[in-house]
């Protein structure tokens, strides 16, 4: 069934920060829906962190729904601007990729992407395809649609030229050329973080200096990470990761703080805004937050791993952390019979991603964070001989099993 333009603008609004302007895009909508024409909904990706998480995901999703409407969707990847580096935020000029990074990195993207977004309904495009043909004289034309003026409103650059921080010609290029993307495409929506709002707007304001009709401007609002304060950074080790297997993915849903709770409903699931208004009141009736916190992480799980993944990692997450059993379903580590003391596996445990280095795992042992078939493991203990079957668990959600 299709839903009528005011219904498909009261979806498009949820977990929206801002949007912009709303009588345009109702407009575009009613004229879609008329004509029976899918808006072009544009997403642009700046391939320089590749790893995708449910923070970068928030547009994602939203761009799905669109895509559930109807709607198509266009990914550009900024090969070219990525020369430049998007300096939003930034208290100076990001170093250039090298096109060999630009295009191993777009290629992990569009293996993530995918896991949230409708193929059938999504063109790829890489802006090079168009920037690198502009002459000369054409960029000279680009340059004048807009002042040093405007482009120092931008906080960054404005802070950066009151600190005296040089900031590169160049750079200016930047959201000037990421702009040019909508025009190229004719993008009826642009959907981005509030972080990209100055670049968002430029694309409008390109637009209408060159004779389109402007995009409208959907802004996501950034959503906070694991610790419940900072921003989900992977630097930060705060996020959840789109390609995590499910029974982490699961475990980490079920460490988001209850007061983030109908944040992650609104931006990382689809639900239908009723049905987050129905959470709502539950939590307001007194229900524990731990069953609505339950309910999220099989969603979430479900959404980026299927139904089936979603039932293993449920009876993982019940059996180590509610049971604290051993689960049946854990990794095996084969190993060596002339390398079977704990010490001597412990290059393996880091080859294989369970520990970031030796010294991680010694600190972990030294705050009792190991257990060696459920009982604490202690420094002492490293040259104790492993047998088939034996278990080891480190921290609260990593488990291996033995094997010879």
């Amino acid at each position: 069934m299709r839903l009528t333009p005011a219904e498909q603008l009261k979806i498009i609004e949820k977990g929206a920060a801002e949007l912009i302007e709303e009588g345009e895009l109702l407009q575009k909508l009613e004229r879609s829906y008329n004509e029976q024409r899918p808006l072009t909904i544009k997403l642009g990706l700046d391939p320089s962190a590749p790893d995708i998480h449910l923070g970068h995901a928030v547009v994602l999703r939203k761009i799905k729904q669109l895509q559930d409407l109807g709607h198509q969707a266009v990914i550009i990847i900024g090969d070219f601007t990525g020369r430049i580096g998007d300096p939003s935020g930034k208290a100076k000029g990001r170093t250039a990729l090298s096109d060999e990074a630009v295009k191993k990195n777009a290629e992990t993207y569009c293996e993530q992407i995918f896991k949230v977004l409708d193929k059938t309904k999504t063109t790829v495009r890489f802006n090079s395809e168009w920037l690198s043909k502009l002459t000369f004289e054409e960029v000279l034309k680009l340059a004048a649609s807009t002042s040093v003026a405007r482009m120092l409103e931008r906080d960054d650059f404005q802070q950066r030229y009151q600190n005296q921080s040089p900031i590169g010609i160049h750079e200016f290029f930047y959201p000037l050329m990421q702009a040019y993307d909508s025009v190229e495409i004719q993008a009826d929506i642009e959907i981005g973080g509030t972080d990209q709002t100055f670049n968002i707007l430029m694309g409008r304001t390109l637009q209408k200096h060159m004779g389109q009709e402007k995009q409208a401007a959907i802004f996501m609002p950034l959503i906070e990470g694991l610790d419940g304060v900072e921003k989900m950074s992977k630097s930060l080790g705060n996020y959840i990761g789109v390609s995590e297997a499910p029974e982490i993915m699961f475990k980490k849903v079920m460490e988001i703080p209850d007061p983030l709770l109908l944040k992650y409903f609104e931006l990382a699931t689809d639900e239908h805004p009723l049905a987050i208004e129905s959470i709502l009141d539950r939590l307001e009736d007194g229900e524990n937050p731990r069953n609505i916190k339950m309910e999220l992480a099989e969603i979430i799980t479900a959404l980026y791993h299927g139904d089936a993944a979603l039932k293993e990692a449920k009876a993982y997450f019940e059996t180590a952390f509610q049971k604290r059993e051993i689960p049946e379903n854990i990794p095996t580590l084969l190993v060596e019979i002339d390398k079977e003391r704990i010490e001597q596996i412990i290059p393996q445990f880091v080859a294989s991603g369970f520990v970031r280095s030796k010294s991680d795992f010694v600190r972990l042992i030294e705050q009792n964070g190991v257990l060696f078939n459920g009982n604490k493991l202690t420094k002492e203990e490293l040259d104790t001989v492993v047998s088939n079957g034996d278990v080891l668990q480190i921290g609260k959600k990593r488990f291996v099993r033995f094997e010879k």
